[in-house]
């Protein structure tokens, strides 16, 4: 089966596999394709994601907040956001600042684009809206 990028997400490639060194003495590698924050990965790799790349999963929760949407149907980055706050998350061993001319180019095309109206009514993906996270007891 093919992924919307358009290659098979079983298909694991050694450059898939090592391109975010995991830290010494873990074994947190993504299992994920190679998207950074993917609606098609599974919590513990976008937890892990959250961790590697904060300031692209800001920039989420913004898109988030403006619409009153989610990131995918069963729960929203802000709710990733807090529960590894709260309950924390897996040491992301390498982190991106994200903080080159690129990025920032990046910030402003999704601002821009955050003032006009939306391409799809907010909330049509939304599950059952409660939060994925009341502290982990």
């Amino acid at each position: 089966m093919e992924s919307a990028a358009g290659h098979d997400p079983s298909e694991k490639t050694a450059q898939t596999l090592t391109a975010a060194p995991r830290p010494t003495g873990t074994s947190l590698v993504r299992k994920s394709c190679s998207c950074s924050i993917c609606v098609f990965a599974s919590k513990p790799d976008v937890l892990l994601a959250l961790g590697r790349r904060p300031r692209l999963a800001a920039l989420y929760a913004e898109i988030e907040q403006v619409r009153d949407d989610s990131f995918c149907a069963s729960w929203r980055i802000t709710d990733l956001i807090r529960h590894a706050e709260i309950c924390g998350a897996p040491d992301p061993g390498i982190v991106c600042p994200d903080d080159g001319p690129e990025f920032t180019a990046l910030e402003d095309q999704v601002r821009a684009a955050l003032k006009r109206e939306p391409r799809k009514e907010p909330k049509l993906a939304r599950g059952s809206g409660r939060a994925m996270c009341d502290g982990c007891s």
